[in-house]
């Protein structure tokens, strides 16, 4: 029945036809619509195309509503079984050159080992979080429920691995990696942090987040509200560090002093003031990450910590504490290092 028509009608005959007519509409959607509806999707491998041992995977996310790419380099053997490593890249998610890919060499190094090595693209300037609320220009994100809950049985299931996960990232990412640890613990057995921010809910954890969420357009209000909301300090790995317990760590952080092979990249590779800015977000991570330190020295939390006397915010140190880190890895991936 139109709207019009019933706007058009005022006597008490016309209501209740309107009425009872709404009522066996209600009642036939009730138990007979509930049957045509479209069902829900499910998380799933929409598609694959291989590329000798990289496997580009589209996989839905019902948490995000689309498909999301995960680039995965098969292990040595793919005959048998073998555990997954998951690499997450810093502000760009992967998008561009700033990427385990583009920058490093550590899929070669990895092409030799047992593992599959999962590769997320996406997530630019998100922190891999579930925001509150759809963003401008960020879009929607929901990064720790697709990584926590949707992607791994889906990984299992197509790969048929082990289901034994490690986890590493790296700059925004050494931030995720910890609030998705606390956030799933035991899924991922061991868990490397390089040069991350890990504390988010103080002011100056804040200003990290929002310097970095900024640069990518985004709003952090549309992430975890405003200051004072507090989901800041429900996703604060420092405050919930508790959660990290039983966990194999690994942090690691320059001091943010360059030695002359760090000037000469910067320099030419934008100037001096990407050389300041280096500087001062290595110095930060580091400062962050020995406050991480303490509160896991407070819990009598193990972990294993290697915070170098020199090295700005710049590849080759991840590359560098990527190697360092492969045994704590390998041990959490049932591996031998």
């Amino acid at each position: 029945m139109k709207l019009s028509v019933l706007h058009g009608r005022r006597n008490g005959f016309a209501l209740r036809a309107a009425a009872t007519a709404l009522t066996a509409l209600v009642s036939v959607a009730t138990f007979a619509g509930t049957a045509a509806a479209e069902p829900e999707k499910s998380p799933s491998v929409t598609s694959i195309e291989k590329d000798g041992r990289t496997w580009h995977l589209k996989v839905y996310s019902a948490a995000m509503g689309g498909d999301i790419t995960v680039d995965v380099q098969r292990p040595v053997d793919e005959s048998k079984p073998a555990p997954s490593l998951w690499l997450l890249n810093g502000l760009d998610g992967g998008y561009g050159t700033a990427s385990w890919k583009a920058r490093t060499n550590v899929l070669d190094w990895l092409s030799d080992k047992q593992v599959n090595v999962i590769q997320p693209i996406g997530g630019f300037a998100t922190y891999y979080a579930d925001w509150i609320k759809d963003d401008p220009k960020l879009g929607r994100n929901k990064w720790k429920t697709f990584f926590t809950e949707e992607l791994p049985p889906v990984l299992d299931a197509t790969l048929g691995s082990t289901g034994l996960n490690s986890l590493a990232g790296l700059s925004t990412s050494g931030t995720s990696v910890l609030q998705l640890a606390e956030a799933k613990p035991g899924l991922w057995k061991s868990v490397a942090a390089y040069s991350g921010c890990a504390q988010i809910a103080d002011p100056a954890g804040q200003t990290f987040v929002k310097l970095s969420v900024n640069r990518g357009g985004g709003n952090t209000e549309n992430m975890y509200g405003p200051d004072n909301d507090p989901r800041w300090a429900a996703n604060d790995p420092v405050v919930n560090a508790e959660k990290l317990r039983g966990t194999n760590l690994y942090i690691s952080s320059g001091s943010g002093i360059p030695v002359m092979e760090d000037v000469n990249w910067y320099l030419n590779n934008g100037g001096p003031e990407t050389l300041a800015l280096g500087m001062i977000i290595e110095g930060a991570t580091n400062a962050c990450s020995h406050n991480l330190k303490t509160k896991l020295d407070s819990l009598n939390i193990p972990a294993t910590y290697q915070f170098t006397p020199v090295g700005t915010h710049y590849w080759p140190y991840w590359e560098q504490a990527l190697h360092d880190s492969w045994p704590l890895l390998a041990q959490g991936m049932g591996l031998q290092p």
